[in-house]
């Protein structure tokens, strides 16, 4: 724990006073070009309410001049407020762009600021990238990182006060072809049952089963399914919810997905156990001490189950989704059907699945065919 003015409170992964309070350098840190601010910085309560992890707070540990960080603050605010993009895919530019700075700290020997940054030539970026891939990250990182770097330099560009040339210049690395990873029928329902979650308190077994059906019932992200309300699936007259879900997703878009008798039972069994009160507008989903619930203990409990099933380390929440629509298109399932199901903007993105489906196709035919 990290003090701050003699207060605490949690504020994206530092310590702070909560919301508009003043709040100093954490102690134990020292001034240096790497933390240029002094004084005090007042924490941003949109960045508590919204859990981000680019709140004012993190100020201090940006290597950065005060006009580019006050920029980069801007450009993130930009991003959320009219991109509406999800939380996670901010974190992710957050902390690659924070990377990038570190990065030009150490090559142009100190903090940088929008001079520093405003004629990046593509020979810069590649030092970049290159200094990322010595430090293990793979290529779809990296071309997250340089879409970043891009968005952030488009966004000084219109302000006037940088040119984006060098970035639009560069390649993408070239990403591996990769297809998604599901899991088998069976496997997925032991995953999803509520007798396999190996929780000890009932609601919380409840609780997980609930949010695993949803994810393979539905095609649900994680984060879709931990954003819904207490007011979502609540039972109706004849004490079965709405078999039909209206889901907001990537980008603010919302989209209807069904939802199967198994997972509204499975929800109503977790609202029976739950001993919060499960409010309209509240979080449908909690976490032990009654907050919402967070997509990494629904990851560690699949851990869980993965090790007590005995299956790869493939078999996470996300491949629930996988296991979703590879499953409906090995059932008949029509591509624009799925597309719309999942919430993907384009169709080449759900064609990936029918990649899956050839793949296993082949599988069985190496299996089971004499000649092969």
């Amino acid at each position: 724990m990290i003090s701050l003015a003699g207060r605490t409170a949690a504020c994206g992964g530092w310590r702070c006073a909560g919301a508009g309070h003043e709040a100093r350098r954490p102690v134990g840190l020292r001034p240096s070009a790497v933390f240029p601010l002094t004084g005090t910085q007042r924490c941003s309560p949109a960045a508590n309410r919204d859990g981000a992890q680019w709140g004012t707070m993190e100020h201090f540990l940006i290597p950065a001049r005060p006009d580019l960080q006050q920029a980069r603050a801007d450009w993130l605010a930009t991003l959320r407020r009219e991109r509406r993009l999800s939380p996670l895919t901010l974190d992710a530019y957050e902390r690659d762009t924070r990377q990038f700075l570190h990065f030009m700290t150490g090559y142009n020997g100190g903090a940088p600021g929008i001079a520093d940054i405003a004629a990046l030539k593509p020979v810069d970026l590649r030092a970049f990238l290159a200094q990322r891939r010595k430090d293990g990250a793979g290529a779809r990182t990296l071309g997250r990182g340089l879409a970043g770097i891009r968005s952030l330099l488009r966004f000084l560009e219109r302000r006037g006060l940088a040119s984006a040339a060098g970035a639009a210049a560069m390649r993408a690395p070239k990403q591996p072809k990769s297809l998604p990873r599901p899991l088998t029928a069976s496997d997925a329902r032991k995953v999803v049952s509520a007798e396999g979650q190996m929780a000890q308190e009932p609601w919380i077994a409840a609780r997980n089963a609930a949010v695993l059906t949803l994810l393979y019932g539905s095609g649900l992200r994680i984060s879709e399914a931990l954003g819904l309300d207490g007011g979502d699936l609540a039972p109706d007259g004849d004490g079965r919810g709405e078999a039909m879900l209206r889901v907001t997703g990537k980008g603010g878009k919302t989209r209807l997905v069904p939802v199967l008798p198994v997972a509204l039972r499975a929800v109503a069994e977790y609202r029976r156990l739950c001993p919060y009160r499960l409010g309209a507008e509240a979080p449908l989903f909690r976490g032990a001490r009654g907050g919402a619930l967070r997509p990494e203990i629904v990851q560690r409990e699949m851990a869980r189950l993965r090790g007590a099933l005995g299956l790869p380390d493939t078999a996470t929440p996300h491949a629930l989704r996988h296991s979703f629509a590879t499953h409906l298109l090995a059932g008949g399932g029509d591509l624009r059907t799925i597309q719309e199901l999942l919430g993907h903007a384009s169709l080449s993105t759900t064609q990936i699945y029918t990649g899956v489906d050839t793949a296993r196709l082949l599988d069985i035919y190496d299996a089971a065919h004499p000649r092969a």
